[in-house]
């Protein structure tokens, strides 16, 4: 991380400057991402998973097999944690569902306000470098409990073809049997032109990194509706001297290892606390698994 002591008010916008690409950049690639899924659907998705994840597959849809599989490949306690997390976030959502009431405003003038399910819907789930399940719960459940007919799931497949299994297992645990193999800003293309595999959908719900924000976008032009554009990661944490630099250190990492452009800051009125909670993120980013992502972020963090 860079250090910065007293920093002057003018260097502010400098320090808070975000990591992206130029925004140019990002869009003639994704432009060319959407033309080649619209004219040549599969193969396409095939020859850019090629392409961005080192992988080639004979299938794109997660097998039946691999999706009643995931349950042997976690843990009996990530699984109860998962099914926790699901009552969770149900009795949350279950209690915003309200009832029809009507109204006469005038005599033989009824009227009344109720919510209909978007009938097919898109969800895109990070899985390459942070197979973020939780967000198949935040995300899934809401469908369900609306009452969307369709629901389908793209995610990046890892290098030997795989979607994480606790993502599978989240995925099934919430009624969604359509999962496919695929990621980055040609999985939001697939969601909305469709191909022969992939069904097109009405809206594309999720996070993702800086192309899939920009795939988001691009899609509301063809007529497909987006949540928002949510991403990359980023957290900005303010501590005094009560602060624990453990916990510090701790929640700094939990956003930098999401990936590459993520960036985390952190600001104390404390030098004790600055100085241990520094060492704090050197000697646990040394025990993450995907320590290279999180140091690729602290660099470009302060």
């Amino acid at each position: 991380m860079n250090i910065h002591q007293f920093p002057s008010k003018n260097n502010w916008n400098e320090l808070i400057k975000r990591p992206v690409f130029k925004r140019e950049e990002i869009s003639d690639i994704v432009l060319e991402i959407f033309d080649d899924v619209q004219k040549s659907g599969d193969k396409a998705l095939f020859d850019f998973n090629k392409k961005f994840d080192s992988v080639e597959l004979e299938n794109l849809s997660a097998s039946s097999k691999e999706i009643q599989n995931s349950s042997n490949l976690i843990s009996e306690e990530l699984k109860n944690a998962i099914q926790k997390a699901k009552e969770n976030i149900t009795k949350f959502h279950a209690s915003q569902k309200n009832e029809i009431q009507k109204i006469e405003t005038t005599k033989g003038v009824i009227c009344w306000r109720e919510n209909r399910a978007i009938e097919k819907v898109g969800i895109y789930i990070p899985g390459g470098t942070a197979p973020l399940f939780s967000t198949v719960l935040m995300l899934a459940i809401p469908a369900q409990l609306a009452g969307c007919k369709e629901i389908i799931l793209c995610t990046p497949p890892d290098k030997n073809g795989e979607i994480n299994p606790a993502i599978l297992y989240t995925a099934q645990l919430c009624g969604i049997t359509k999962i496919f193999k695929i990621g980055g800003a040609q999985a939001i293309a697939a969601m909305t032109f469709g191909t022969e595999t992939i069904p097109n959908v009405y809206k594309i719900f999720g996070p993702g990194n800086q192309f899939v924000v920009a795939g988001k976008e691009l899609a509301q032009n063809f007529g497909v509706a987006i949540d928002m554009p949510a991403g990359p990661s980023e957290v900005l944490i303010i501590a005094d001297e009560n602060a624990v630099p453990e916990f510090c250190a701790a929640d700094l990492l939990s956003q930098a290892e999401h990936g590459s452009d993520s960036q985390v800051i952190f600001i104390t009125t404390d030098l004790k606390v600055l100085n241990e909670t520094i060492q704090e993120v050197k000697k646990q980013v040394e025990n993450l698994p995907r320590n290279e992502f999180a140091q690729q972020s602290l660099n470009s963090s302060h």
